[in-house]
């Protein structure tokens, strides 16, 4: 089964991070159609399943249209770190949230 990801924040600066775009190139899963994005860009979107992964967006984030599972898995932001720190960060999405969606979404 296929999964779309859309990734926004409810704060961007409209920059991807170089380290973070270094780390999906690193992993192969960059895209250069990837920008960093407002959650009004996705809100109109039918999501099945909202995660929430800093607890300012566990606050802030906005009601969705539609009813949505929503979840809350927190991890430190790397932003203004070294990029062994974007790789700590993406090794517990991986070990943290991936199978926690997976679950959810029974895939």
């Amino acid at each position: 089964q296929n999964v779309v990801v859309y990734s926004a924040g409810v704060n961007p600066n409209g920059n991807v991070n170089p380290n973070a775009k270094k780390v999906l190139q690193q992993f192969g899963i960059w895209n250069d159609n990837l920008y960093s994005k407002s959650i009004e860009e996705v809100i109109h979107i039918d999501l099945d399943i909202v995660i929430t992964v800093c607890d300012n967006a566990q606050e802030t984030c906005p009601t969705f249209p539609k009813q949505t599972t929503m979840i809350h898995i927190g991890f430190a932001d790397p932003d203004g770190k070294e990029y062994k720190e974007f790789i700590k960060t993406y090794k517990a999405i991986e070990t943290t949230l991936i199978p926690k969606v997976k679950q959810i979404l029974q895939v």
